[in-house]
């Protein structure tokens, strides 16, 4: 029997050293790879680049001056005034979140103005700006920037761009420079918030093709890092109802069953329940170019949130002729943010038990998971699997997928930050693993009875001021140095027999850096894992014994 009271991965080296897509589109994920020979120094996959330091001024200007909105900053400050005015909506306590129209101001100006103005004179530090993408095809996966500013007539808007770094540790979150420069649906509301909050950093988010499931991971990402100065805004248009639309499901009173469509899809916002919002679109065919925001947004709300519809209108009540004809809605969202600090959360993870059960319950996860990945050629959510998410499997943390088949590597992939929970990261890189990481062919079903599960779960990094505190075998270790990043995992140096300075010059490597990168101007964090494995749980089984704890 094996035991680990150290708990690294056993078998092949795993190399944080790839991005890698989940399915199609996805960056972050981190796999399993052979050192990189010393004498090779260009970069590598496994670099992360990351955005662009803070001195590096980088400006993102609007499009939609003067088509969208007046180009005059008077003019738009006057237009936006006049809004605001007609609407004469009283400030509402505790507003979280909004969902907002994004057609020209001609035609949504006046029902986004309701929503803006529900904000009062409250500040807000931060702004989630979630967006659908109109014309760029991103599969399962959001888009944010690299910029430090975004700007309108109104001025410029400094990016939060140390949350938008948090959320690219994310596969679930990459940046897709044609989606900000073309896309209006999160560029649209920023005249309004600026005119009514001031001064906030702005979080931009244009949203892909999403399903539900992922919608909710990308909550729970979210969830963990706003705070109670944060604002999140849902970015949609309503019905798209005509010919143009492809959408005539209705020739007869069609102001009227327009409101009837669009209010059954509110009485579902309402609820807060992103999959019975989701099956109503799915079933009405309710063209609502926004759905996967919603989705998003209904997924982080705390279980208590208030939801009240402010204004509802249509393009076609503006014209007089509903032959085509957009509907617009503006809703607030009231209620607290948790203002528990995500890394309590994440360190209670590692000082719980971890039982037997939650961990057969993680392996179980991850073997149904890529079964059914591998039988439908589609990501399932938790509750097609049969599989109960209690316990520490909720907790917030990086997660590591390895298959081995006959005791040899078959797939390993992963993220080092706690940017999910971990069943989530375990579903996500259960199919990474098996059908996307490069160096092998796809699982087939017939493999899957011979594949044996190991999950690594992983504590959250934490800076070390220097290089001589990382202690081999037991830390894995992430350095970065002049925008590059790279990671190993804390049994990378034992196989090896690497000693510190060996480890350090292979990481440097790794990152794309010359080997010596690692003595000066770099900096380290540190961490360990939890490790467990459907072999492991038969034999600890067996012996009565703990399947795994944590040094």
């Amino acid at each position: 029997m094996r035991h680990k009271t150290l708990l690294i991965l056993t078998g092949a080296v795993c190399v944080a050293a790839a991005l890698v897509a989940f399915l199609i589109v996805s960056k972050g994920m981190l796999h399993r790879e052979r050192p990189v020979p010393m004498e090779q120094k260009k970069p590598e996959a496994g670099a992360v680049a990351r955005p662009a330091a803070l001195h590096e001024r980088k400006v993102l200007e609007s499009r939609l001056a003067g088509t969208w909105y007046d180009a005059n900053p008077a003019k738009l400050d006057a237009e936006i005034t006049g809004y605001l005015a007609a609407a004469n909506q009283p400030p509402l306590d505790n507003v979280i979140g909004l969902i907002l129209p994004h057609a020209g101001y001609r035609y949504s100006g006046q029902t986004a103005a309701y929503g803006v103005a529900a904000l009062g004179g409250k500040q807000y530090g931060r702004v989630v700006v979630m967006g659908p993408s109109h014309s760029v095809p991103l599969k399962n996966a959001a888009s944010v920037p690299d910029a430090t500013h975004y700007a309108t007539p109104l001025g410029e808007i400094r990016l939060d761009t140390g949350f938008i770094a948090t959320l690219k540790r994310s596969p679930l979150f990459t940046t897709v420079p044609e989606m900000h420069e073309r896309e209006h649906s999160v560029q649209i509301e920023l005249p309004l918030l600026q005119k009514v909050l001031q001064s906030f950093e702005l979080v931009p988010i244009v949203v892909g093709q999403v399903d539900v499931g992922t919608a909710k991971q990308m909550a729970g990402v979210l969830r963990g890092l706003v705070d109670s100065q944060t604002l999140v805004v849902a970015s949609s248009d309503f019905t798209h109802y005509g010919a143009t639309y492809d959408y005539v499901p209705f020739t007869e009173d069609v102001a009227e069953n327009l409101r009837k469509l669009d209010m059954g899809a509110f009485a579902e916002i309402e609820k807060k329940d992103p999959d019975a919002f989701a099956a109503y679109v799915a079933s009405t065919g309710a063209t609502i170019c926004g759905r996967s925001p919603i989705e998003i947004l209904l997924a982080m709300l705390p279980p208590d949130a208030k939801v009240q519809l402010l204004h509802y209108d249509t393009s076609g009540a503006k014209t007089g002729d509903y032959a085509l004809s957009v509907s617009y809605l503006a809703a607030a969202f009231m209620g607290v943010w948790p203002t528990e600090a995500p890394e309590s959360g994440r360190a209670a993870l590692f000082e719980m038990e971890w039982p037997p059960e939650d961990q057969q319950r993680l392996l179980e996860l991850a073997r149904k998971t890529l079964a059914y990945a591998v039988r439908h050629r589609s990501a399932p959510d938790v509750e097609d699997l049969g599989v109960a998410v209690t316990g520490v499997m909720r907790g917030v943390a990086g997660v590591f997928v390895t298959l081995t088949e006959n005791g040899r590597l078959r797939g390993c992939i992963g993220e080092v930050e706690p940017c999910r929970p971990v069943y989530q990261a375990v579903m996500a890189h259960a199919v990474n693993a098996g059908l996307t990481d490069r160096r092998f062919l796809p699982v087939t079903g017939e493999e899957l009875d011979t594949i044996d599960f190991e999950i690594s779960v992983l504590t959250p990094p934490q800076p070390i001021p220097s290089y001589d505190r990382i202690v081999l075998g037991r830390d894995g270790i992430v350095l970065e140095n002049g925008g590059r990043r790279a990671v190993f995992l804390p049994q990378v140096a034992p196989e090896q027999g690497w000693d510190l300075d060996q480890t350090l010059t292979q990481l440097a490597l790794k990152a794309g850096l010359p080997s010596d990168a690692w003595r000066e101007a770099a900096s380290f964090e540190i961490f360990q894992a939890i490790v467990f494995s459907e072999e492991e749980v038969r034999e600890t089984e067996a012996a009565g014994g703990p399947v795994a704890a944590l040094q």
